[in-house]
């Protein structure tokens, strides 16, 4: 009988303690999420690569792209290469189009999601132009900087300068097929779409009508009152199969006319 009671008290006991333990451990103060690494602002004329928010690492996927690129400057075979951000990246959705218009050139794609201009700026001095002396380059790049007020017109366009410099200074004699920034969002009054135009109006001049050449054809994706509809660009940004097969076409003449 003592065994018995002495048994029951036990357990009483170490239900209580478990009780007890558990309710404290709901009151506990939760730990907080490791606070996001503090990157150092960049600015759109001095190279960098794409950092971590979390680790405060090089992206693993930028890192990768980027090494995939330098791998096929390497090779050393393409005559045009595509240069750019998601926009530029986009044409590996459009196989069939890409290699129908640009297979004749063994064109390469170095575009990169999310890329901002000093992005390409650290690309292209680390590697993926050393090996490599195309023809003709077809470089787009800025819109992802618009969002940022420290980056000024005047800032994107400068390190846009100084990519075309760093492809000239790797490979002198490649033309440098400058494509103003497509328009984004609805209205021409919107602020990308009004910051986008101050950039192409500064970089219009970079034009020299031989190793560098301005081509606007911004004016294709938009309406007659200068609307961007869905129906082009499904977030006012990113272009659909259809609006590629707008740029080949606007571009076509222009580019053969560079790689002659």
């Amino acid at each position: 009988m003592k065994r018995t009671l002495s048994l029951l008290l036990g357990l009483s006991l170490f239900a209580a303690t478990s009780v007890v333990a558990q309710e404290a451990k709901k009151d506990a103060p939760k730990k907080a999420a490791a606070p996001a690494v503090k990157l150092p602002a960049q600015q759109p004329d001095v190279a960098a690569p794409k950092f971590d928010g979390k680790t405060g690492e090089i992206q693993a996927g930028f890192a990768n792209s980027h090494k995939s690129f330098v791998a096929i400057a390497q090779k050393g075979e393409a005559q045009v290469v595509f240069l750019g951000d998601s926009i530029t990246a986009g044409w590996n959705g459009q196989k069939a189009l890409f290699d129908k218009e640009y297979a004749q050139y063994k064109a390469a794609n170095f575009g990169i999601g999310g890329d901002q201009v000093q992005h390409v700026l650290w690309r292209v001095e680390n590697g993926e132009f050393d090996g490599i002396k195309p023809k003709a380059v077809v470089l787009m790049i800025g819109t992802n900087n618009v969002g940022n007020p420290a980056h000024t017109p005047e800032l994107i366009a400068n390190g846009i300068k100084k990519i075309i410099a760093a492809i000239h200074q790797r490979s002198p004699d490649t033309k440098v097929l400058l494509l103003a920034v497509f328009p984004r969002a609805a209205k021409p009054t919107d602020a990308p779409r009004v910051k986008n135009s101050q950039v192409n109006a500064i970089i219009a001049k970079f034009d020299d009508g031989k190793k560098v050449h301005f081509f606007d054809i911004g004016a294709k994706f938009l309406t007659a009152d200068g609307t961007l509809e869905k129906s082009v660009m499904p977030d006012l940004l990113h272009l659909n199969a259809a609006s590629y097969q707008i740029e080949a076409d606007a571009i076509r003449e222009k580019l053969a006319s560079l790689v002659k």
